[in-house]
């Protein structure tokens, strides 16, 4: 069940790309309960009657070029913002986008030679936590389907947004996934902007790498 795209699948990944079939495949059962919230209707794809684009909701049928350039974040399921400095002004991601989240135990192993019957494996002598990969899969779409470059491609939302990406520092986050796992702060370390089909989306793909305090200064007791 989990290695079958259905169409759904299909439409997301020819907007983000191969690389995004993999993740599509990975997380097939949790895209079925949010694939209402994650990505907008595509209103440049073949529909089948005026009925379902009226249903669609992302454009009239008096005008046809004009779509919606983002969704609320009351109606996004997991909605993620990003902030320069704690508690200033957030920028939130116009359409929820597709967040996978990794780490692991950095352990430190050693062999003992001449190991009896009794002792298997390897001795973990020292062990520490791996920082969170956090991967980032989203598309940004312009509010016009067809005309100028200046009209339809989503220019604005890719400037803010390449504003966090070049940001030498940390970024403040703000998603309900991340502050269960404690995860505040994170810094941008790959980002991409894969080819993207239609006049007016582009797709991006972005790794994070989760940033905690650290009080490397140890005070001796007098």
């Amino acid at each position: 069940m989990g290695d079958i795209l259905d169409s759904r699948d299909i439409l997301f990944a020819s907007l983000m790309g191969s690389q995004a079939v993999g993740l599509i495949q990975r997380s097939n059962i949790v895209q079925n309960e949010l694939s209402k919230r994650v990505l907008p209707p595509i209103p440049f794809l073949p529909l089948k009657n005026e009925t379902e684009i009226a249903k669609a909701g992302s454009y009239t049928i008096e005008n046809n070029w004009q779509v919606n350039d983002s969704t609320p974040e009351s109606k996004q399921f997991f909605p993620l913002s990003f902030s320069f400095t704690e508690g200033g002004q957030k920028w939130l991601f116009p359409f929820e986008p597709m967040i996978n989240i990794s780490s692991g135990n950095n352990i430190i192993k050693r062999n003992v030679a001449k190991q009896g019957e009794k002792l298997i494996g390897t001795i973990k002598e020292r062990w520490s936590r791996k920082d969170f990969d956090i991967q980032v899969t989203g598309v940004l779409i312009g509010s016009m389907l067809k005309g100028k470059v200046e009209d339809t491609f989503p220019r604005e939302q890719m400037e803010r947004l390449f504003e966090f990406l070049i940001f030498a520092k940390e970024i403040y986050v703000y998603c309900h996934p991340l502050e269960i796992l404690g995860i505040t702060k994170v810094v941008v370390e790959d980002y991409s902007f894969p080819f993207t089909k239609g006049e007016n989306v582009q797709a991006y793909d972005i790794k994070l790498v989760s940033d905690f305090a650290y009080n490397l200064i140890v005070k001796e007791p007098m």
